[in-house]
């Protein structure tokens, strides 16, 4: 699956990585509901160190459709929330 980090580029991350990216994202969720500003940000940034750790960043010119959107490291709590679905960030 190709994924975008706003503000960062592209990777290709494979699709059985996403049972322990969705345990983060559930954490995420959580923080996000009891409004814990510093729990989800100290979550967001696991999330997205652990998409660059496991993912293959794809070239700059490159034109791959992203398959999944999440934020920037810097984006509030009130700009991810307008980025969920049902399922969080990442769907499963």
């Amino acid at each position: 699956m190709i994924v975008r980090i706003m503000g960062e580029g592209q990777v290709k991350l494979d699709d059985a990585h996403f049972t322990e990216l969705n345990k983060l994202d559930d954490e995420l969720m959580q923080e996000m509901q009891r409004d814990d500003e510093q729990g989800f940000r100290r979550t967001l940034n696991s999330l997205l160190d652990e998409v660059r750790r496991l993912g293959t960043p794809l070239p700059d010119d490159s034109l791959e459709p992203s398959e999944l959107i999440l934020p920037s490291p810097d984006a509030s709590l009130a700009e991810v929330r307008e980025m969920l679905n049902d399922d969080g960030l990442i769907p499963g």
